[in-house]
């Protein structure tokens, strides 16, 4: 019999208000993944990181799919996302790593 599982899962108080971001920053080693959720704000030159979420490759490969399928669901409902800024040559701003970043940096 293929039964689902279900886990309660509790939210503080704190949790619930949220953590708006507008730009990630994703790093991996061979173990993990680190992704820094950070906020930039015009005319200033510093981000700040406001989470720092820190998970295997399984994880994240699993993390991604199921991102991916609510973008699905979500534009079914309410139409495609469009990406603002967005050039041949890639995105402009948002969530990105940095020019100077290496991929797969530890930081």
């Amino acid at each position: 019999m293929n039964r689902e599982r279900q886990i309660n899962v509790e939210l503080g108080e704190k949790e619930a208000e949220g953590i708006y971001s507008n730009l990630a920053l994703i790093t991996h080693s061979p173990a993990e993944f680190v992704i820094d959720f950070t906020r930039m704000v015009p005319g200033v030159p510093k981000a700040k990181v406001y989470a720092r979420i820190i998970m295997t490759p399984q994880h994240a490969k699993s993390f991604l799919r199921a991102l991916q399928e609510n973008i699905e669901k979500y534009e079914k409902q309410f139409g495609e996302i469009k990406l603002f800024g967005e050039s041949a040559e890639g995105r402009s701003f948002g969530f990105k790593p940095p020019a100077n970043e290496q991929e797969g940096s530890e930081q």
